[in-house]
């Protein structure tokens, strides 16, 4: 909006306002803004912090039958997990189209000595498929007082086939590791080579919830904590299955404890549907014996070709 030229100004002068103003505004002046100023990044990190720690003392957060905490999960526990998916291990996702909706039992290999890859799994399941893995862990678990709360506070318990069978009745996606300490703990001579699956127990659980199992290849959590040997005397006094010798630990004390920078990939097979059978066959050892070794023989598959395509460890 421009005013008229004033008397002795060159004709078509023109003086062009600095601010708006309303003309119903008392004085000329412009009305004051009572939106409040925006906060930086440092302010809003402040409140929102202050309020999550408001609401853990006051205790108006939710937790379901588990022990899971999903507040506590994605503001606390999965950031720090994310520092390494992301920086460290620069994690490379593929057949994330597989991954199901409602009930489904991820089957994946274990290793690395100290389990970072059921860690990492849970990242990229949250963050790229947009579900909590509820993953099934060992009794040795959950007897270590503090490793055992946190795990169920993001989202985990035991491996028992009840509490498998209510997550699956309730939509969830369930991740089991049927080489359990036999797969993390063996020596690095043997990477990438499969150990046995257990009983085949994982199965029977599948067969009774009537869901499809997702086979998993993770390639690279071999190579964090390479075990060359292994402290047996030391493990059976700490009541450790293992007690591992990696090149850096114990030698280098502490600093030994952080994990190589391995190239990780995790791959996804296609859902293997159960449909063929019905929940009697759950009770017949060889049934439950065929489709553990199919199983098996799928994840191995999956990862010789995953391992083919991610190439050196450390590149």
């Amino acid at each position: 909006m421009m005013d008229d030229a004033h008397p002795g100004d060159d004709e078509g002068a023109q003086v062009i306002r600095l601010a708006s103003v309303r003309e119903d505004a008392p004085g000329g002046e412009p009305p004051g803004d009572d939106r409040p100023p925006e906060r930086g990044g440092f302010e809003q990190a402040l409140a929102s912090g202050l309020a999550f720690l408001r609401r853990r003392l006051t205790g108006e957060y939710e937790i379901d039958e588990f022990g899971y905490d999903p507040e506590f999960n994605s503001t606390v526990l999965l950031p720090l997990a994310r520092a390494l998916y992301e920086h460290w291990f620069r994690i490379e996702l593929d057949g994330l189209d597989n991954i199901p909706e409602g009930g489904a039992l991820l089957v994946a290999n274990h290793s690395g000595t100290i389990p970072l890859d059921a860690l990492m799994l849970s990242v990229a399941l949250h963050d790229h498929a947009g579900r909590q893995v509820r993953l099934l862990g060992a009794d040795l678990v959950y007897q270590i007082p503090l490793l055992g709360h946190l795990s169920r506070k993001a989202g985990h318990t035991l491996a028992c086939q009840a509490d498998a069978a209510r997550l699956l009745a309730k939509g969830e996606l369930v991740g089991v590791f049927p080489e359990g300490f036999k797969g993390v703990g063996k020596p690095f001579s043997e990477r990438y080579k499969l150990q046995r699956f257990g009983r085949g127990g994982f199965v029977g659980t599948a067969l009774r919830a009537g869901v499809p199992i997702v086979p998993c290849a993770i390639v690279g959590a071999e190579e964090i904590y390479p075990k060359i040997a292994d402290l047996r005397p030391l493990a059976r006094l700490l009541g450790l299955p293992y007690f591992p010798i990696t090149p850096t630990f114990p030698l280098l004390g502490p600093a030994g404890l952080v994990p190589l920078p391995s190239k990780w990939v995790i791959r996804f097979g296609e859902p293997m549907t159960l449909d063929g059978y019905d929940a009697d066959a759950a009770d017949d050892p060889m049934t439950v014996f065929e489709i553990t070794d199919h199983v098996r023989e799928n994840v191995q598959h999956m990862l010789y070709e995953t391992l083919l395509r991610r190439g050196p460890a450390f590149l």
